[in-house]
Protein backbone atom coordinates (compact mmCIF):
# COMPACT_ATOMS: atom_id res chain seq x y z
CA UNK A 1 0.00 0.00 0.00
CA UNK A 2 2.88 2.58 1.02
CA UNK A 3 4.45 1.58 -2.70
CA UNK A 4 1.14 2.74 -4.10
CA UNK A 5 0.80 6.19 -2.17
CA UNK A 6 4.39 6.57 -2.75
CA UNK A 7 3.73 6.32 -6.51
CA UNK A 8 1.02 9.15 -6.39
CA UNK A 9 3.08 10.79 -4.49
CA UNK A 10 5.83 11.18 -6.75
CA UNK A 11 3.49 11.98 -9.66
CA UNK A 12 1.49 14.33 -8.04
CA UNK A 13 4.71 16.46 -7.14
CA UNK A 14 6.06 16.02 -10.65
CA UNK A 15 2.72 17.70 -12.10
CA UNK A 16 3.75 20.38 -9.31
CA UNK A 17 7.18 20.64 -10.12
CA UNK A 18 6.27 20.71 -13.84
CA UNK A 19 7.43 24.07 -15.37
CA UNK A 20 4.42 24.15 -18.28
CA UNK A 21 2.07 23.71 -15.77
CA UNK A 22 0.18 27.24 -14.88
CA UNK A 23 0.02 26.56 -11.27
CA UNK A 24 4.09 25.75 -11.18
CA UNK A 25 4.80 29.49 -10.60
CA UNK A 26 2.41 29.86 -7.59
CA UNK A 27 3.33 26.66 -5.60
CA UNK A 28 7.10 27.87 -5.61
CA UNK A 29 6.31 31.48 -4.18
CA UNK A 30 4.15 29.94 -1.87
CA UNK A 31 6.66 26.83 -0.99
CA UNK A 32 9.64 29.77 -0.56
CA UNK A 33 7.49 31.64 1.68
CA UNK A 34 5.89 29.07 3.98
CA UNK A 35 8.91 26.15 3.53
CA UNK A 36 5.90 23.55 3.66
CA UNK A 37 6.30 20.82 0.56
CA UNK A 38 4.13 21.94 -2.38
CA UNK A 39 2.87 18.37 -1.96
CA UNK A 40 1.62 18.86 1.57
CA UNK A 41 0.42 22.09 0.57
CA UNK A 42 -2.04 20.76 -2.68
CA UNK A 43 -3.07 17.67 -0.61
CA UNK A 44 -4.12 20.77 1.91
CA UNK A 45 -5.95 22.76 -0.95
CA UNK A 46 -7.79 19.53 -1.79
CA UNK A 47 -8.82 18.52 1.84
CA UNK A 48 -9.77 21.92 1.87
CA UNK A 49 -12.04 22.54 -1.04
CA UNK A 50 -13.35 18.41 -0.56
CA UNK A 51 -14.66 19.56 2.39
CA UNK A 52 -15.93 23.21 0.97
CA UNK A 53 -17.73 21.21 -1.44
CA UNK A 54 -19.42 19.17 1.34
CA UNK A 55 -20.48 21.71 3.70
CA UNK A 56 -19.52 25.38 2.62
CA UNK A 57 -22.17 28.29 0.89
CA UNK A 58 -21.83 28.42 -3.10
CA UNK A 59 -20.40 24.80 -3.34
CA UNK A 60 -21.76 24.52 -6.86
CA UNK A 61 -20.13 27.21 -8.26
CA UNK A 62 -16.98 26.14 -7.06
CA UNK A 63 -18.06 22.90 -8.81
CA UNK A 64 -18.49 24.23 -11.94
CA UNK A 65 -15.57 26.53 -11.95
CA UNK A 66 -13.34 23.77 -11.40
CA UNK A 67 -15.35 21.74 -14.22
CA UNK A 68 -15.06 24.73 -16.67
CA UNK A 69 -11.69 27.03 -15.98
CA UNK A 70 -8.80 24.90 -16.17
CA UNK A 71 -10.74 22.87 -19.42
CA UNK A 72 -11.24 25.48 -20.97
CA UNK A 73 -7.66 27.06 -20.14
CA UNK A 74 -6.47 24.16 -21.70
CA UNK A 75 -9.05 24.08 -24.73
CA UNK A 76 -7.54 27.05 -25.43
CA UNK A 77 -4.14 26.10 -25.44
CA UNK A 78 -4.87 22.81 -27.19
CA UNK A 79 -6.55 25.13 -30.21
CA UNK A 80 -3.39 27.11 -30.38
CA UNK A 81 -0.87 23.90 -30.46
CA UNK A 82 0.10 22.06 -33.83
CA UNK A 83 -0.80 18.77 -32.24
CA UNK A 84 -4.04 17.22 -33.24
CA UNK A 85 -4.13 14.90 -29.93
CA UNK A 86 -4.60 17.67 -27.53
CA UNK A 87 -7.69 18.79 -29.14
CA UNK A 88 -9.56 15.54 -29.48
CA UNK A 89 -9.02 15.12 -25.80
CA UNK A 90 -10.74 18.78 -24.76
CA UNK A 91 -13.10 18.02 -27.53
CA UNK A 92 -13.92 14.82 -25.69
CA UNK A 93 -14.25 16.37 -22.31
CA UNK A 94 -16.47 18.96 -23.17
CA UNK A 95 -18.84 16.11 -25.30
CA UNK A 96 -19.10 14.06 -21.75
CA UNK A 97 -19.89 17.53 -19.80
CA UNK A 98 -22.66 18.73 -22.01
CA UNK A 99 -24.11 15.24 -22.03
CA UNK A 100 -23.78 14.81 -18.10
CA UNK A 101 -24.97 18.91 -17.68
CA UNK A 102 -28.05 17.53 -20.14
CA UNK A 103 -28.61 14.76 -17.75
CA UNK A 104 -28.32 16.69 -14.57
CA UNK A 105 -30.34 19.40 -15.40
CA UNK A 106 -33.26 16.87 -15.72
CA UNK A 107 -32.50 15.77 -12.53
CA UNK A 108 -32.00 18.48 -10.39
CA UNK A 109 -33.73 16.89 -7.93
CA UNK A 110 -31.14 14.78 -6.87
CA UNK A 111 -28.88 17.56 -5.09
CA UNK A 112 -31.33 18.33 -2.52
CA UNK A 113 -31.66 14.85 -1.06
CA UNK A 114 -27.93 13.99 -2.05
CA UNK A 115 -26.06 16.26 0.78
CA UNK A 116 -22.28 14.88 -0.81
CA UNK A 117 -23.53 15.46 -4.80
CA UNK A 118 -20.83 18.81 -5.35
CA UNK A 119 -17.56 16.78 -3.74
CA UNK A 120 -18.78 13.80 -5.93
CA UNK A 121 -19.50 15.64 -9.45
CA UNK A 122 -16.34 17.42 -8.70
CA UNK A 123 -14.39 14.11 -8.03
CA UNK A 124 -15.55 13.40 -11.50
CA UNK A 125 -15.17 16.41 -13.48
CA UNK A 126 -11.38 15.85 -12.42
CA UNK A 127 -11.65 12.46 -13.28
CA UNK A 128 -13.32 12.96 -17.12
CA UNK A 129 -10.19 15.61 -17.59
CA UNK A 130 -7.03 13.96 -15.81
CA UNK A 131 -3.58 14.06 -17.28
CA UNK A 132 -3.50 10.70 -18.79
CA UNK A 133 -3.93 8.93 -22.15
CA UNK A 134 -7.04 7.43 -21.02
CA UNK A 135 -9.40 9.41 -18.34
CA UNK A 136 -12.72 9.37 -17.15
CA UNK A 137 -13.72 11.39 -20.81
CA UNK A 138 -12.81 9.18 -22.68
CA UNK A 139 -13.88 6.02 -21.26
CA UNK A 140 -17.35 7.20 -21.23
CA UNK A 141 -16.85 8.98 -24.54
CA UNK A 142 -16.08 5.27 -26.00
CA UNK A 143 -18.01 2.97 -23.53
CA UNK A 144 -21.45 5.28 -23.80
CA UNK A 145 -21.62 8.03 -26.20
CA UNK A 146 -20.18 6.92 -28.81
CA UNK A 147 -21.82 3.55 -29.54
CA UNK A 148 -25.47 5.76 -28.87
CA UNK A 149 -24.09 8.25 -31.35
CA UNK A 150 -23.34 5.74 -33.82
CA UNK A 151 -27.24 3.90 -33.45
CA UNK A 152 -29.14 7.07 -33.27
CA UNK A 153 -27.07 9.56 -35.14
CA UNK A 154 -29.27 9.50 -38.05
CA UNK A 155 -32.39 10.21 -36.13
CA UNK A 156 -30.84 13.11 -34.06
CA UNK A 157 -29.32 14.36 -37.62
CA UNK A 158 -33.14 14.62 -38.72
CA UNK A 159 -34.41 16.28 -35.60
CA UNK A 160 -31.35 19.04 -35.81
CA UNK A 161 -31.87 19.49 -39.83
CA UNK A 162 -35.92 19.79 -38.72
CA UNK A 163 -34.93 22.84 -36.01
CA UNK A 164 -32.42 24.63 -38.26
CA UNK A 165 -35.22 24.87 -41.05
CA UNK A 166 -37.98 26.00 -38.40
CA UNK A 167 -35.30 28.69 -36.80
CA UNK A 168 -34.01 30.29 -40.41
CA UNK A 169 -38.25 30.19 -41.41
CA UNK A 170 -39.23 31.98 -38.26
CA UNK A 171 -35.91 34.63 -38.69
CA UNK A 172 -36.59 34.74 -42.37
CA UNK A 173 -40.81 35.73 -41.69
CA UNK A 174 -39.34 37.94 -38.83
CA UNK A 175 -37.14 40.21 -41.32
CA UNK A 176 -40.13 40.20 -44.08
CA UNK A 177 -42.87 41.87 -41.38
CA UNK A 178 -39.58 44.10 -40.46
Amino acid sequence: MSAKLQEYRDTVERHLLDKSKPWTKYFDKVEAQTGVNRVYIFVGLVAFTGLYLVFGFGAELICNAIGFVYPAYMSMKALESPQKDDDTKWLTYWVVFACFSLIEYFSDFIVGWFPFYWLLKCIFVIWCYLPTEYNGSMIIYHRIIRPYYHKHHGRIDDVTNSATRLVADAISNVRKNN
